[in-house]
């Protein structure tokens, strides 16, 4: 991966960790059915010598967020690390843990899209499309927006997932939320 300040593209990979899909209160393992080829968009992206960030979610025992969800993801359970299938690209990409349901205030995570000068798009792929993923795309266009940044936020539809729930069904979560963000501007697409 180029150095930040060089980088045009930038994968974002949100919450592919063992507590959404794995093991845990949260965890809804269909959503693995997204990791071959979210892994082939991962080798690709750093073929290119572009950025990619894994995202993952991140809480002590205290989190305040357990009042509106289940604990999950707690330092040390082990929930908080990415899926086995895509450790092995976390050493050569930027990692960057969240204590809420948005990657704009994880540590670090704007500072470093601002010293992104050269980027021209930004790709997000991940789970919860209707939580993580909305609660990034739509704070990141409006920053870009803010800032008079030309960048496009692209959502590919096949790499993104939500859980299904008696109260919360997948199918018609995942469609409003791409609903949503495409009408914030972001581009939602299909595989290349």
């Amino acid at each position: 991966m180029k150095r930040k300040e060089e980088l045009k593209k930038l994968l974002v990979v949100v919450d592919m960790v063992n507590g959404f899909i794995k093991k845990g209160a949260m965890a809804d393992p269909y959503i693995n059915h997204i990791t071959p080829e979210l892994i082939k968009l991962v080798e690709g992206t750093l073929s290119e010598d572009e950025g990619v960030a894994f995202v993952k979610d991140t809480h002590d025992t205290t989190s305040t967020e357990f009042k509106k969800f289940p604990a999950h993801c707690v330092i040390g359970s082990g929930e908080e690390e990415l899926i086995d299938e895509l450790k092995p690209y976390e050493s050569e990409s930027l990692t960057y843990e969240k204590n809420s349901t948005s990657t704009i205030f994880a540590k670090n995570f704007l500072n470093d899209i601002e010293s992104m000068k050269k980027l021209r798009e930004v790709i997000v792929t991940g789970c919860c499309t209707d939580i993580c993923v909305l609660n990034l795309v739509i704070p990141l266009i409006n920053y870009f927006d803010e800032h008079n940044k030309d960048v496009d936020v692209i959502v590919r539809k096949d790499l993104v997932e939500t859980y299904d729930a008696p109260t919360h069904g997948r199918s018609e979560y995942n469609e409003m939320a791409l609903k949503l963000m495409k009408q914030a501007g972001a581009k939602i697409m299909e595989g290349k």
